[in-house]
Formats: structure tokens, C-alpha cells, sequence
């Protein structure tokens, strides 16, 4: 089987395109490449594969095999794969993932080589390929049974709500871009215990699909810095929804105006919601090829 590894933002996946490979257990194939020992090495597996009403359809499974409906680092080499490989011919780009159709606008440009093969891999003709996208994530969903998250005050948002893990009491505001985040503000993003902390908000019992956290903390108006830890997957480098709910939050809290710059440990992401417009959460980043194989 041909596969392809990808990253935005070091957020690595390996990729495989379902219009030609044929996986019947998704979930497993993610356990064993994802491991970083004994298979390929990446945060999870994302199969691409025809869709009705898009381009493409995303499927995207985690490095435990879990199912998840959204990956805004993911979606964005998704439309890379596409683009460079002559599957499409457009630069507005529709992909289906989780049931929602998001629309990616992709820049290109002469491609963008990886340090560790030195080779291009883009098939066109011009020798151009995709390096840079922007991925539109829609309207932020805010309702507390939509998220899903449960507390039992009736609040119709979760912004700076207590809530109670092991080891004290947390500020959190709750948001879905596609799938669920709980983001916390912090003094010092590197001072958070976050292999021992990020499970216990992972499962706490008030996220019943499981939840991402995401530390943050201001630098200034417009830019955060931030570590996430990813349900499946433990902490990543970087986390493409998780940096929209952490804009979002931020935004909903006071901090920052409506653009705020993202800072993680992988590289940044430029996020910015248009609450003026259309509502809709804008998130524009890289999109790398890093090498291709067989397995």
C-alpha cells in the first residue's frame, strides 16, 4: 500500500489516498503506523477518499484509533494531496470530514522541499504545488449540548466556567470547530504538568465524547501562545481546531480582537473570526509533503 506523510505545522499524518488504496479497518491501520517505534511514526492516519457533494472526504483517525470528525492542520495537506496530484484543478478546494463540507483556498508556488529527502513530490505540469492554505471552519458552535459538554447550571455558554479536575479548580471555556475543545488560560504555557493533566481533562465526566485541552497563554492582543493535548493522541505539536478554539476563546474572553496569531511548539497559525461577516472561523497555515512510501 502507497502512502503519503504529511505535515502542517508538525502536526504529521500519514496519508493515504483511498481513490486508488482500499482499507477495510481504518482504525487499526492508524494504531500501527502512527506508533513512532514500530511503524511510520506520525499523530494519526488520514484516509482520502471520494465523496459525494465535495472534492473529497476526509476520514481521520488517531494515533489510538479513534475516530475524529475534524483536523484543521489535517484538511489543509488534504487539500495539498489534491491539488498536487492533479485530482483537482481549482484553488478552492471542498472536503468533506465528519459530515460538514469545509471549503480550503490553497496557495501555491514553487513546492516547498523537505530537509529530510530534498525531493519535490508535486505531479503537475507547471511544477507548481501548494505550500500555504486557508481552511474555512465554519461557525463556532457554542451551546453546551452541542459541544458536547455537560454542567448542570443551565449556562448557555462555557466561557471562564469552573470547572473541578484532581488537582484543583480551572477557569475553562468550551467550543466545537468540528470537535470538541476545552481551553484553559495559564501564566506559564511551559509550567503545565500537561502528560499528567491533559488525561484527566481528556475523560473528566463532564466532556461525554472525551475533549482536547488547550493551555494558553497571552503574550499580547494578538498573539497567544498555547500546548494542547489531543484526545487519542496525547500532547502534539500543534492542533489546527484547537488553535481556532483557543482564537475563539480568547476573543470570547476579552483578550484579543478578532485575528490572533498562534503560537506552538510545531510552527504558527494565523486564525481570525468574522463575527462581523459571515461568523465563520478562518484558520490559514503550511502544508508540507515530508516523504512517500510503501508499506
Amino acid at each position: 500500500m502507497k502512502f503519503t506523510k504529511m505535515q502542517g505545522c508538525s502536526n504529521d499524518y500519514v496519508y493515504v489516498n483511498c481513490f486508488e488504496e482500499n482499507v477495510t479497518d481504518m482504525g487499526g491501520f492508524a494504531v500501527q503506523v502512527s506508533n513512532r517505534h514500530t511503524g511510520i511514526g506520525s499523530d494519526g492516519a488520514i484516509f482520502i477518499c471520494p465523496a459525494d457533494g465535495a472534492d473529497a472526504e476526509m476520514k481521520m483517525y488517531n494515533a489510538d484509533g479513534s475516530y475524529s470528525e475534524m483536523c484543521g492542520n489535517g484538511i489543509r495537506c488534504v487539500a495539498k494531496y489534491l491539488y498536487d496530484n492533479c485530482i483537482v484543478d481549482k484553488k478552492d478546494i471542498d472536503i468533506l470530514s465528519g459530515g460538514s463540507v469545509k471549503r480550503i483556498h490553497v496557495e501555491t508556488g514553487p513546492e516547498i522541499v523537505s530537509d529530510l529527502t530534498g525531493k519535490t513530490f508535486s505531479q503537475r505540469e507547471d511544477g507548481m504545488a501548494v505550500n500555504k492554505a486557508r481552511v474555512d471552519m465554519g461557525e463556532p458552535i457554542l451551546m453546551p449540548e452541542r459541544i458536547p459538554v455537560i454542567f448542570s447550571d443551565g449556562s448557555d455558554r462555557i466561557v471562564s466556567h469552573d470547572l473541578f479536575v484532581e488537582d484543583g479548580n480551572y477557569k475553562v471555556t468550551c467550543v466545537s470547530v468540528g470537535n470538541p475543545h476545552c481551553v484553559v488560560f495559564v501564566d506559564n504555557v511551559d509550567a503545565v504538568p500537561l502528560e499528567s493533566l491533559g488525561p484527566k481533562f481528556e475523560s473528566h465526566v463532564c466532556f461525554p465524547n472525551r475533549i482536547n485541552a488547550e493551555f494558553v497563554q497571552i503574550v499580547d492582543r494578538g498573539n497567544v501562545r498555547m500546548r494542547v493535548w489531543e484526545r487519542g493522541a496525547g500532547e502534539t505539536l500543534a492542533c489546527g481546531t484547537g488553535a481556532c478554539a483557543t482564537a475563539i476563546a480568547t476573543i470570547l474572553n476579552g483578550f484579543s480582537d478578532d485575528r490572533v496569531t498562534v503560537h506552538l511548539r510545531g510552527g504558527d497559525l494565523d486564525i481570525f473570526w468574522d463575527r462581523n461577516g459571515d461568523n465563520h472561523v478562518y484558520m490559514t497555515g503550511d502544508a508540507v509533503t515530508v516523504f512517500a512510501g510503501e508499506i
